[in-house]
Order: C-alpha cells, then structure tokens, then sequence
C-alpha cells in the first residue's frame, strides 16, 4: 500500500503533475519517493538514486529535462535523509547501521515503480553516495537497461595519511558505542544551508546554489549536517569492496567535475577504464554536482545520457528479434 507524502513543488520546479508516496523497507523504516510525469509516449523510467544529504526535490528540474526527453523519473529520500525515517534520535546526523541496509531501500523503491505501473524500461542516474549503492545494485542485478553517474562515491577523498586514521577512528567508534557521533570536522549544520557561494564545494552557477539553498531553508525537515562515523566507517568500507568487484554488464556513461574535491577521481577513472561499453566525461570547471551546473550543461548531460539509454534500448529490442 501506498500513502501520498508530502511534496513541495513549488521548490522542485519539476514536471507537472509531480506526486510523492510513503513507501516502507522491508526492515520496516518508512521511506519516501516522489514520481515526476514523463509524456504519454514515455520510452522509459529513470531511477534516480540522490547521494549523501539530498531528497526527491532537489531533482525536480532534472526530471522536467527528463520529462522533455521521453522519460518519468521516480526519485528517492533514502533512509536517514530527506523526508524518510531518520536512524538517530540527533536528526542532523547522516547515519547508516550497514551500507548495505540501502538495498533494502533500492528493493522498496522498485516495488513502487510496480505498484505505480511506470513505463518501462527501467534506467538509473545515480549521483554521489547514491552511486555507490547504485553500483552495487547493478552489480546484484538491478534490472535497468543502462545507467548514468555524476560524481559517483567509489572512493572518498581523503589524503593518504589520514586513511588509516578514518578507518581506526571508524573501527574504534564501532566498537566502544560511539558510532553515532559526528566524524571529525563535521557537525549538525546543513553545508547548503550555512556555507557561502564562493569557495563551495557543489557547483559553480549561482543559480543552482540558489536552488538547493532555497529548498532547505524553506523546508528545515530535509537538512542534514554531517556523517557520523558508522557512516564513514560503512562508507569507507564499501568502497573498498566495490573496487574489489568486477563491473557489471550494463552500458553505463559517468560525468565528474575537473574541480571534483569530495570523491576518488582516479578510482572512478580506473573503474570506468575497466567497464564494457562504460565512458567517463569530464565537465570542464565543475564541481561535485554536476547536475547542479548552469541549465546548459545540465541538459548537454542528460542528453548524453538519454543516448545511452536509447542505444541499450534499441540494443535489448534488436536482441530480442534474433532471440
């Protein structure tokens, strides 16, 4: 069952017609996805998996280039973010008990797309943190036909020296209670929120900064401050494994910013390197949020993207003529 949600279209700016459902995992935290129209002629759905801190409305005026490109877009709060359950009584930490409790997320999250009939096939852009669970749903066999990055989490970027230190600060937490506190330099305020434009970390147009901090300042519930060290320790962990794991058989083209300084750039290049039919493109200038840039290069990445899925499309039908 599925129980309309609170959504804020306003702030979303996404197609027409945008509509948010409670939906629940299946260890029982309530989560939220909200669906953005594509045409009556849709050719597909896409999946949107949003990374560490961000909810279904950031991704409204992606969905409506989207929606101009033949697709629905069916977006997710994960838990501990957005509108969904939170996992500690400090609401602002960004918490996980296992990295892969996500997938109990992604699980749900198709279970919507059923219940809502969304056209099919089904693709997925996943940006960050949500890249990271991405991968390995796609490597657990998600059934999209092709998959689209931007600043994918396979690598957090950290000097070498302070590698080990994460990993002890994480193991040591976990083991004497502390995972729930805040890792080292971060706290309960939102970065959107209370950091200036310049200097930032997410995106070099005013305008996309102005709409992210518009969202969360006008709706508080979405804000979150920084990971504890479960998370970080979880993170962390994860990256390792997924590095460990060959890619999965699924076309997929990756974006990240020149001035990329959140995640493991050469890790996300040795892994595109390695990707039957995988690119990696770099956005000249960009930051982390590359989907955040001006509307031009927003819509220079979704186009590329729809490309590739249009191929795997036109690829999967062809297949199932010789078949």
């Amino acid at each position: 069952m599925m129980i309309e949600a609170p959504f804020h279209a306003e702030l979303a700016e996404g197609p027409a017609g945008a509509r948010a459902f409670w939906i629940s995992s299946t260890d029982n935290l309530r989560l939220r996805v909200a669906h953005y129209p594509g045409p009556a002629d849709a050719t597909g759905t896409v999946l949107m998996f949003p990374g560490r801190t961000e909810y279904a409305e950031k991704y409204g005026r992606v969905a409506a280039d989207l929606a101009d490109l033949g697709f629905h877009t069916l977006a997710i709060d994960w838990r501990g973010q957005g509108l969904a359950d939170r996992m500690l009584e400090d609401r602002r930490a960004g918490h996980v008990n296992l990295f892969r409790d996500y997938q109990h997320d992604v699980a749900a999250m198709l279970a919507a797309a059923d219940r809502l009939d969304l056209p099919r096939p089904l693709y997925m852009i996943a940006h960050s943190m949500g890249a990271g669970i991405g991968l390995r749903a796609l490597i657990e066999g998600l059934p999209v036909a092709a998959a689209g990055f931007t600043g994918p989490m396979w690598g957090i970027r950290l000097a070498a020296a302070l590698r080990p230190a994460a990993w002890a600060l994480g193991w040591s937490s976990a083991r004497f209670g502390l995972g729930h506190m805040y890792a080292p330099s971060t706290g309960p305020a939102s970065y959107v929120a209370t950091a200036l434009f310049d200097g930032n970390l997410l995106t070099r147009d005013r305008d996309g900064w102005a709409y992210m901090q518009r969202q969360v300042n006008e709706i508080p519930e979405l804000q979150l401050g920084g990971p504890s060290m479960r998370w970080l320790h979880e993170a962390l962990g994860e990256c390792l494994a997924l590095a460990r794991l060959p890619a999965p058989q699924v076309p997929a083209v990756t974006f990240v910013g020149s001035n990329e300084r959140i995640v493991d750039v050469p890790r996300i290049a040795s892994r595109m390197a390695a990707w039957p039919g995988g690119a990696l493109e770099t956005i000249r200038d960009g930051e982390h949020e590359v989907l955040m840039e001006d509307a031009v290069t927003r819509g220079r990445i979704l186009s590329r993207m729809a490309s590739v899925f249009e191929e795997a499309r036109t690829d999967a039908g062809r297949q199932s003529m010789i078949a």
